[in-house]
Formats: C-alpha cells, sequence, structure tokens
C-alpha cells in the first residue's frame, strides 16, 4: 500500500509539472495584459474549495516562485563584467540564491498588500494579508522579470546591455506602477493622485527593504556555500 501511495504521488507530481506548461505561459500572457483582472481573479479563487482554486492557471505564488526561476535560469546566458563576479559567486547555490530571490522580490507584493489593509482600515494579519498578497504576486512576477532582465543587461561586460537594462526598468516600472494606480482606485474608490501617492510610498518601501535584503544576502549566502 506505501508503495502504491508513493506511485500515485509521483503521478500527481509529474502531471503537475507538466502541466505548467501549458498554464504557466497562460497565467503570464493573462497577468501582462490584464493585470486587474487576475487581481481579482485570485480573491475569488480563495473563497472556493482547495482542490479547485486555480484550476485553469498557476496559483500566485507559485506562478512567482516559477518567474524567479526562469529568470535565475535565464541570467546564466548573460556575460558578466569581472568586477561583478564576486557579488555573483552566491549563485554557485541555486537553491540559496532562489531562496534570497524570493525573499527580496516577495517584499513588492507584500509592501503593496500591507498598503491596501492600512489604507482600508483594516487590521494586518495573516488572514486579512492572505488575499491582497495573493492578488499581488500575479502582477509582482511579470515586473521581477523584467527586473531581473535589467541586472542582466547592466552588469554585462564593457557596457553592452546598458541602453537595454534602462529600457527594461522603464517598461518594468510602468507597467507595475499603472496596474498598482489602478488597482488603489478601484479597491479604495479614491482618485488618481491619492492612488500615486500610496504606489510611491508602497514602491520605495519596498524597494528600500528589498535593496537592504539583497546586500545581506549578497555578503551572507558566499559565506553559507563555503
Amino acid at each position: 500500500m506505501d508503495f502504491m501511495r508513493l506511485l500515485k504521488s509521483l503521478e500527481e507530481l509529474l502531471y503537475e509539472l507538466v502541466s505548467w506548461l501549458v498554464f504557466y505561459p497562460l497565467t503570464f500572457w493573462r497577468a501582462l495584459t490584464r493585470p486587474l483582472s487576475m487581481m481579482r481573479y485570485a480573491d475569488l479563487e480563495l473563497d472556493d474549495q482547495l482542490d479547485e482554486q486555480y484550476d485553469d492557471t498557476v496559483s500566485p505564488p507559485l506562478f512567482l516562485l516559477i518567474t524567479l526561476l526562469l529568470s535565475q535560469a535565464l541570467s546564466g546566458a548573460f556575460p558578466v563584467d569581472p568586477s561583478f563576479a564576486q557579488e555573483t559567486k552566491l549563485s554557485s547555490s541555486t537553491a540559496n540564491l532562489l531562496i534570497a530571490r524570493g525573499v527580496v522580490f516577495g517584499i513588492f507584493p507584500m509592501a503593496m498588500a500591507v498598503t491596501l489593509l492600512v489604507a482600508r482600515n483594516i487590521r494586518v494579519t495573516r488572514r486579512t494579508l492572505r488575499p491582497p498578497f495573493f492578488s499581488q504576486c500575479y502582477v509582482a512576477a511579470p515586473f521581477v522579470f523584467l527586473i531581473g532582465l535589467t541586472v542582466d543587461f547592466l552588469i554585462m561586460p564593457r557596457e553592452q546591455g546598458l541602453v537595454f537594462g534602462l529600457l527594461a526598468l522603464a517598461a518594468a516600472i510602468l507597467w507595475y506602477g499603472q496596474a498598482q494606480i489602478r488597482w488603489f482606485r478601484q479597491d479604495l474608490t479614491i482618485g488618481t493622485g491619492k492612488a500615486i501617492g500610496l504606489f510611491v510610498i508602497a514602491f520605495l518601501m519596498a524597494v528600500i527593504c528589498s535593496l537592504a535584503v539583497a546586500i545581506a544576502a549578497t555578503y551572507l549566502l558566499p559565506r553559507w556555500n563555503a
């Protein structure tokens, strides 16, 4: 019986992994082209039964994690300026780097979700934070993918990717900003000016926290890998 349960678990795991080949591109396209629709979808799916949630997409946190994994894999195809060799040493451990990226970029959906709750005067708890955080993961994934490309271009030798890096950064911020501003406007029923203000505050907080975590990871992870 234990062997049959193991086979059944492996069967489910294999199906889940292969299904990502279908549902991940669909989820990414929908998140990129219809971010607000996907955020509403994430909220509604949390009310379904556990085995019926996100039946036609990848679940939000998993979607963000897969995106980070793909971004990390893509980074390996880019040449790196020798001056960044020490900083990129932490990539010798794929698991550690993925965890670090997950924490760094997970700060963005967390910051936006907390900002929404505070603006609504809702107490921040695990239960109240879950729906907006899940919604934000769908929007964060295309953003962090573009940010990953930005970093890859900027650390290329002899500034070969400087222009492409700046373009990717501008596209990431503009796309992410418009989605968040529209989200704040709809969910809080406020004007564009207030929505922009909330986005700027949340975004700056996320950037500061992410940079602090990234700097700490740059120094700590190589020591853990030693």
